[in-house]
């Protein structure tokens, strides 16, 4: 189990989550499946983003396209995992390195910030995804599970493996992150 937790995110501090993967390479095209709005909806969400500090873009999920599956929304989802969209705004852009920006409520009343690092591992990248200011236990467990089942969509895009199927493995994994949590 502990070979399997390691690729789990980990609560840092009340907060604020982090998740670290190795990624196929090379670093440039992992940066382009980031900030490409086409390449980023193939396994997060799509939208137009300028790269400058202080841009405001959108972003767009489509969850229906992730995955060739069939698949039910769970309720509670249903009104963003297709069509949803918010607001970011870029913070920080240091290609092919780092990436920051600010992901809005749909009121854009408050936000939660998301910082993407990459580092060339020979010819694989290593990635620390960490995301901030998040409200709750809840927040933090659904983003946990969210990230981790986005990111391997990323991988099996990058390997070009046909992508697993999405809510399946982000509701187990709500579950898992719940257990892993629970005592912190």
């Amino acid at each position: 189990m502990a070979s399997e937790r390691k690729n789990h995110a980990k609560l840092v501090v009340a907060g604020e989550v982090r998740l670290e993967r190795r990624l196929p390479g090379p670093i440039e095209r992992v940066w382009s499946y980031l900030v490409d709005e086409d390449k980023r909806a193939k396994w997060f969400g799509g939208g137009p983003w300028p790269l400058q500090p202080g841009a405001r873009g959108r972003l767009i999920f489509n969850h229906d396209n992730l995955t060739p599956h069939e698949e039910n929304i769970p309720e509670e989802y249903r009104e963003d995992a297709c069509g949803g969209t918010f607001d970011v705004e870029v913070v920080h852009c240091e290609p092919p390195k780092k990436l920051t920006f600010r992901w809005f409520e749909k009121d854009g009343s408050e936000f939660s910030e998301v910082t993407f690092e990459l580092a060339p591992e020979g010819e694989d990248v290593q990635l620390v995804l960490t995301h901030r200011l998040l409200r709750d236990r809840r927040e933090e467990i659904s983003v946990s599970s969210g990230w981790h089942t986005h990111v391997d969509l990323l991988i099996d895009v990058l390997e070009g493996r046909t992508p697993q199927p999405f809510w399946e493995k982000a509701i187990h994994l709500e579950k898992v992150y719940e257990e892993l949590y629970s005592d912190k």
